[in-house]
């Protein structure tokens, strides 16, 4: 089957030996800064892009691409869900995590579904490159705070208690729970997730049922301390 080069018409991608990047992020000038900032290496080429799930399996399938960089936080289908279904569907190809979640919980579910590596958007952006670098090279990355955190939850897994009790939510359900603990309403959330308010309501139901909460106060009272107790 014969691959398009690229999809957005970047010359970058015609050369034979760039390695070509997929960027799947639902804001424009973020995915143009990312892509000046790949640019900066001469052996990378962003020749496609995409805003949310649908959009990245379209563009991945047309490009076959050698690399896919993926936002977490995608209306729709999320970038957790994204990546299982890349995983299916293209086994070999590699995915780097770009997220603004700094929480470990995050990082644990995108490896498991598939990803190589995770960085967050807040970092030092030069670690973007090297992450890059390192998946190339067949290693896994995670940036050091992330990598010092996922060690810390391991060391002290046995605790249990209310950590368990989160690793129960879905990826979606614990989405909306770090966001109800920063004090988001729920239309602000049903907005910024690109789904109706009742599907969120439903969403806090499930959480408050797994959690084995009284009430939607009791979900935000938790959610609060939650978020408090990791500074996310």
């Amino acid at each position: 089957m014969k691959y398009a080069r690229s999809t957005n018409k970047n010359p970058k991608c015609d050369a034979p030996e760039a390695k070509r990047i997929v960027i799947v992020d639902d804001h424009p000038l973020f995915r143009k800064g990312l892509e000046q900032l790949i640019h900066s290496d001469g052996g990378f080429a962003v020749c496609g892009e995409a805003g949310n799930a649908s959009e990245a399996m379209d563009v991945i399938r047309k490009l076959d691409p050698d690399l896919a960089i993926v936002d977490l936080s995608l209306p729709g289908a999320n970038g957790i869900e994204l990546i299982k279904n890349i995983r299916a569907e293209f086994p070999k190809l590699p995915i780097l995590v770009l997220s603004m979640h700094d929480e470990s919980l995050y990082a644990l579910r995108a490896l498991r579904a598939g990803a190589e590596g995770y960085v967050m958007k807040h970092e030092a952006m030069a670690n973007v490159i090297r992450a890059i670098e390192e998946v190339f090279s067949g290693r896994p990355y995670l940036s050091p705070a992330m990598a010092s955190q996922v060690i810390t939850k391991f060391a002290h897994r046995q605790l249990g208690g209310e950590t368990d009790a989160v690793e129960r939510l879905s990826d979606r359900e614990l989405e909306i729970l770090e966001l109800i603990g920063k004090g988001t309403e729920v239309r602000q959330i049903a907005k910024q997730l690109h789904l109706s308010p009742k599907t969120v309501e439903t969403h806090r139901a499930h959480i408050r049922e797994k959690l084995q909460l009284k009430n939607a106060r009791e979900v935000a009272r938790f959610a609060v301390q939650w978020v408090d107790a990791r500074n996310v």
